[in-house]
């Protein structure tokens, strides 16, 4: 069983540049069809002051820490006996490429089921911005299968 001493344990922190063209890439690779997430030009006429970071890419730079396995090593949970529960995006400010922002990630809870066979580690990561504002908070689940 995973100690749920941990709930409450910070697992990672850091910071990360927005690129334009790391935004392009993904966006192009996600099928996203409005150019403000593409062209500078188009951003800037929709109102945006640059290029807005697509829809669940924060998910993408949360995995730049400089560990993305920080949890599981923390609670020594078998890669191979994890799946990916849940992901959920609260949004709070946009962000833009050419900015800074900040993860700091926590485990929040961590719970079991079906007499301990699923067990539940959740992680919740909030991301600010240079002047400190609360640009999202990100939510995942690893489910670890046991037995």
């Amino acid at each position: 069983m995973i100690d749920k001493r941990h709930i409450g344990t910070v697992v990672s922190r850091h910071s990360v540049d927005v690129e334009a063209g790391r935004l392009r890439f993904f966006a192009k690779a996600i099928g996203q069809g409005d150019d403000r997430y593409i062209d500078a030009n188009a951003a800037r006429e929709q109102g945006d002051s640059h290029l807005p970071v697509p829809p669940t890419f924060l998910f993408c730079l949360d995995m730049d820490a400089p560990n993305p396995r920080a949890t599981m090593d923390l609670l020594g949970i078998d890669i191979g006996k994890v799946l990916h529960g849940e992901q959920r995006f609260t949004y709070h400010h946009m962000a833009y490429a050419g900015q800074r922002l900040n993860f700091e990630g926590r485990i929040v809870d961590i719970y079991d089921k079906k007499g301990g066979a699923l067990e539940f580690v959740v992680r919740e990561t909030r991301v600010t911005n240079e002047a400190g504002e609360l640009v999202a908070e990100l939510r995942n689940s690893l489910v670890v299968r046991n037995g």
